[in-house]
């Protein structure tokens, strides 16, 4: 049968990307298994059990699990009636004299949910450096307009004015949110660690003959190994189920913000003030065939203000992160109707709503970093629905006026009040311009303050602080922000998954971008640390490559490492 004859989740086939559909794959997932097998099974020879070399060398041989190797796994699956046993077998087959030992001790949980806590992790450290680049991109665009006045809204309805760029640090204040959010749920990660079947350790206790400083040790050797700092102290046969309840809430709230800002853009684009970006050979309708637009440059935009353009992405954006935030129910749903220990009733949920949480806050991302990398703004559509609205909010600031010249208030607020309510009139029943300011220019009541009228209707008037809290809110808030993600990033928290997901030459291309923008951390001298280790790991690829298996090229990782370690002491 082919592919086309059967579903597949557009997640994979349109909307997520290449290095978080890896993360969820089938490949990574029993690759991961393995992983973690190799890491007991090294912590446990550490510690004086028997395991041999031989043994260790083949776990290290095979870890990736190769193409042929599926079918086999597949047929043991079928054999077995478990996932786990099946992938214990068929490593077995290519590492036999790791067979005696392989999940020594260990429960299925052990490999399930301990892969399951690493693409967590692995997932986030993706979505972070994504989210920051949308808050630096839509930071850029609200200091380019933090002066431009446009209306506000309340209720749906006109209301005083603001500016492009405040109403963007809405967006990315929410955003902030978010990062923060997703930031604090990473640092929250704890390893399962080895717990045995219901998280007493039993089974670890009797392979070390009751020592239970080696069991303490071996939980803290695997949790290292992992890549993470702690474990928790405990668990039942599984890490609780609270923790995907916690950590898909952060990303079901971003959903919210996505739907959010995607709505607003939309609305604007109603309006055409401000449009998203529109490709060269998109397509806005299939049958209306107007709704095409060209490529925006300084040519075009000039021929843009008839063409109707749907605002495509925003769309999807509302679309997806309605149905990110709506995959909360399905963790919360699970952690509620857990057993006791465990009962086996999370797994298929859980295989389903955790890859589909990332991959569609992935989605999201990848939107919103498209749609803010180009935002469009009409200042001249602006303009005319300013000039709409304008004279009604100007009247407060035309009777302050009068009084000044001594005239009454009460005078000077009738005599506005009876203009006011026949220029609404006019615009309302008649359908015309609002002609309030000719209308105040034609009575001779208002002649004292004629001179002053382009004053006091200057839109910039009426935006209050709006263009300095830009400055204030990018500078003290959206920058430390940013610098701090930045910090985290030389400092080597998101340096190796990075370099899995982009590779070497890539993220020494973000590193010297990092450097020339000012984020250098005197401290600890970040920027030059991570050159430093993505070279090592440059060095090591090209050993791998050259070397004649991987174990030799581990080896040599490792030596690489040590002697870094050793120059770090020593400076």
């Amino acid at each position: 049968m082919s592919s086309y004859d059967s579903y597949s989740t557009p997640l994979v086939g349109r909307y997520s990307s290449a290095e978080m559909q890896k993360l969820f794959s089938l490949r990574t997932r029993y690759s991961t298994w393995r992983r973690l097998w190799l890491y007991l099974a090294e912590s446990q020879k550490e510690l004086g059990l028997p395991i041999s070399d031989d043994a260790i060398m083949q776990m290290e041989a095979h870890v990736t699990v190769m193409d042929n190797e599926f079918e086999v796994i597949a047929l043991e699956e079928k054999r077995r009636r478990h996932d786990v046993m099946a992938c214990v077998h068929a490593y077995s087959q290519v590492a036999p004299a790791a067979a005696p030992i392989l999940h020594w001790g260990a429960t299925s949980c052990y490999v399930t949910d301990g892969a399951d806590l690493i693409a967590l992790r692995d997932g986030l450290d993706i979505l972070l450096p994504k989210l920051a680049r949308v808050i630096k991109q839509l930071r850029d665009f609200a200091l380019e307009w933090k002066d431009q006045p446009c209306l506000a809204y309340t209720h749906g309805q006109a209301a005083q004015p603001t500016t492009v760029g405040k109403r963007a640090c809405l967006w990315i204040q929410d955003l902030l949110m978010d990062l923060r959010n997703l930031e604090r749920a990473r640092s929250d990660l704890r390893f399962r660690g080895v717990k045995g079947t219901t998280g007493s350790q039993a089974s670890f206790l009797a392979i070390f003959d009751g020592d239970h400083d080696k069991v303490e040790r071996l939980d803290e050797l695997v949790t290292r190994k992992a890549g993470f700092d702690f474990a928790f102290m405990v668990t039942s046969q599984t890490y609780s189920r609270k923790v995907d309840v916690d950590l898909i809430s952060q990303l079901a709230s971003f959903g919210c913000t996505c739907e959010r800002i995607g709505g607003d853009i939309r609305h604007l684009a109603m309006m055409k003030e401000v449009e998203e970006p529109f490709e060269k050979d998109q397509i806005g309708s299939s049958a209306m065939a107007f709704k095409v637009g060209p490529m925006i440059t300084s040519q075009t935009k000039r021929m843009l203000k008839d063409e109707k353009r749907n605002p495509m992405r925003s769309e999807r954006l509302c679309s997806l992160g309605r149905h990110l935030r709506n995959l909360i129910a399905n963790p919360m749903d699970t952690y509620s109707v857990q057993w006791l220990e465990r009962s086996l009733d999370d797994s298929a949920n859980r295989r389903i709503s955790i890859p589909e949480s990332f991959l569609t806050a992935d989605a999201c991302l990848i939107l919103l970093n498209n749609i803010t990398s180009g935002l469009v703004v009409y200042p001249a559509v602006i303009k005319k629905r300013m000039d709409e609205e304008l004279p009604f909010m100007a009247t407060e600031n035309i009777m302050m006026a009068l009084v000044e010249h001594g005239i009454s208030r009460q005078e000077a607020h009738e005599a506005i009040r009876v203009l006011s309510h026949e220029a609404g009139a006019v615009v309302k029943i008649e359908g015309k311009p609002n002609d309030l300011i000719e209308r105040v220019r034609r009575t001779e009541f208002f002649r004292p303050i004629w001179e002053q009228l382009p004053t006091l209707l200057n839109p910039k008037a009426f935006t209050g602080r709006s263009a300095e809290q830009v400055t204030k809110f990018t500078q003290q808030e959206v920058d430390m922000a940013l610098q701090k993600l930045a910090t985290c990033f030389m400092s080597g928290t998101f340096t190796n998954p990075l370099l899995a997901i982009l590779g070497c030459e890539e993220v020494m291309q973000i590193l010297d971008e990092c450097h020339a923008r000012g984020f250098l951390y005197k401290a600890t001298g970040g920027c030059n640390k991570a050159k430093r280790d993505v070279n090592m790991c440059l060095r090591a690829e090209r050993l791998e490559r050259t070397a004649r298996n991987r174990v030799e090229a581990k080896k040599e990782r490792e030596k690489i490492k040590a002697k870094w370690k050793e120059i770090d002491m020593n400076s």
